[in-house]
């Protein structure tokens, strides 16, 4: 497994990853209906070809040579001391080995200003909260409107500091 830079031509396996893992996730919290239209919205094909293009961020995927078994996507915040981590998704067969560490891992370095990690997750999201915990984070505060304003999804918002190396 290797952590690359997300380019165009990996738009089409991304979108289907993010509807797998949405649907896998959060139908039994929010409804399949729910959950397709905020897939159609948040992941369609203008927004994550936006991403590619949004300054000051990083869009990587976790690719195995045959498919991408993961993605994530963040950018600065507090003029670059802070790195808001927007997405953060492994494929749910690929859950539970190591993928989403290396993803985290490969965000964090791409931002060697930055001082804080900062991420939103849905509290009812059991896997994602113990993820994240095991991975030095701390719950910072709360949400009422997850992903988007106004998107009426509250979550948690976790925190880390980022340590450098000397």
């Amino acid at each position: 497994m290797f952590i690359r830079t997300a380019g165009p031509r990996d738009l089409d396996a991304i979108r289907a990853l993010l509807v797998e893992t949405w649907h896998d996730t959060y139908d039994a919290i929010y409804g399949r209906e729910r959950v397709a239209a905020i897939t159609d919205d948040w992941h369609s094909m203008a927004a994550l070809r936006a991403r590619l293009e949004k300054p000051h961020s990083e869009f990587v995927v976790a690719d195995d040579g045959e498919a991408i078994a993961g993605m994530a996507f963040a950018s600065t915040v507090d003029e670059g001391k802070t790195v808001m981590l927007h997405q953060l998704y492994v494929r749910p067969g690929q859950q539970g080995r190591g993928v989403g560490g290396l993803l985290l891992d490969e965000i964090e370095s791409a931002f060697p200003e930055a001082e804080t990690l900062r991420l939103e997750v849905e509290e009812a999201n059991a896997k994602a909260v113990a993820f994240y915990i095991a991975q030095g984070f701390a719950q910072a505060g709360r949400t009422a409107n997850c992903g988007k304003e106004q998107s009426g999804i509250p979550a948690l918002i976790y925190e880390r500091p980022i340590v450098w190396d000397e």
